[in-house]
């Protein structure tokens, strides 16, 4: 389980001191939970946050009754958190299987490799020995990082924004891998988004408006207050 208490972080600029996140309280024990809200609300931030990218100015971040607030992205991946970025690194010189041997910390072998990319709805023997560089399309890439997740069997994994930069064929598969990846996980899913398709598919939403919740609850009390424009939502997109 994780959980933020009166968790804040302020950042400068040129204007000075600029808070983004404000007194922050949240728990994440469900198998999947949706952080949605307006552009520049703080959902990334809070994403950074939790991944360990950045610290917070105030507040602590619990996983399973550990403080891991003072912790770095490296040492909570080693508690069993995991972050995929809006934009997947391209790893010149590196190929699939190695990026999912990289990712599960162990001598994985080619078929336990295929399986993963079988699950992300990939043909393994087309990719599994592909570079990951700009050969890549952006789905193709979205996919193959959801298979190192997968791969590392993480307690949190962390999604800012999957759908960001790509196409409307992509994203249907995009949305199908989330909704296998719901039955099969082992821990927690936490997405930021905007899409009604991904909110669609959480046990809960968390709605944060100029850096503080306004809403949360159950899927079903919250995505009809969003689809209707009754909630402190911001941008909701059908796709």
């Amino acid at each position: 389980m994780l959980e933020l208490k009166n968790v804040s972080y302020a950042a400068e600029d040129e204007d000075g001191t600029k808070e983004i996140l404000n007194d922050v309280n949240l728990t994440v024990s469900e198998r999947f939970v949706a952080v949605t809200g307006p552009n520049g609300g703080g959902k990334s931030t809070l994403a950074k946050l939790i991944a360990g990218i950045i610290k917070p100015t105030k507040g602590r971040i619990i996983l399973d009754g550990q403080d891991i607030t003072p912790l770095g992205i490296t040492e909570r991946a080693r508690l069993g958190v995991s972050f995929a970025f809006q934009q997947p690194v391209r790893f010149k010189g590196i190929t699939v299987y190695d990026l999912l041997k990289l990712a599960s910390g162990r001598k994985l072998t080619v078929g336990e490799a295929c399986d993963y990319l079988s699950r992300v709805g990939m043909c393994a023997r087309d990719y599994i020995n592909r570079e990951v560089n700009a050969s890549l399309s952006g789905g193709e890439l979205k996919r193959i990082e959801i298979a190192t997740i997968l791969a590392r069997g993480t307690k949190l994994s962390i999604f800012d924004e999957p759908e960001a930069g790509i196409d409307l064929w992509s994203f249907s598969n995009l949305i199908a891998v989330f909704e296998k990846m719901y039955e099969e996980i082992n821990g927690s899913i936490l997405i930021i988004s905007h899409q009604e398709r991904i909110l669609d598919i959480a046990d809960r939403i968390v709605v944060i408006a100029a850096g503080r919740i306004t809403e949360e609850g159950p899927k079903d009390e919250i995505l009809p207050k969003l689809m209707n424009g009754t909630g402190a939502c911001g941008r909701l997109a059908a796709v």
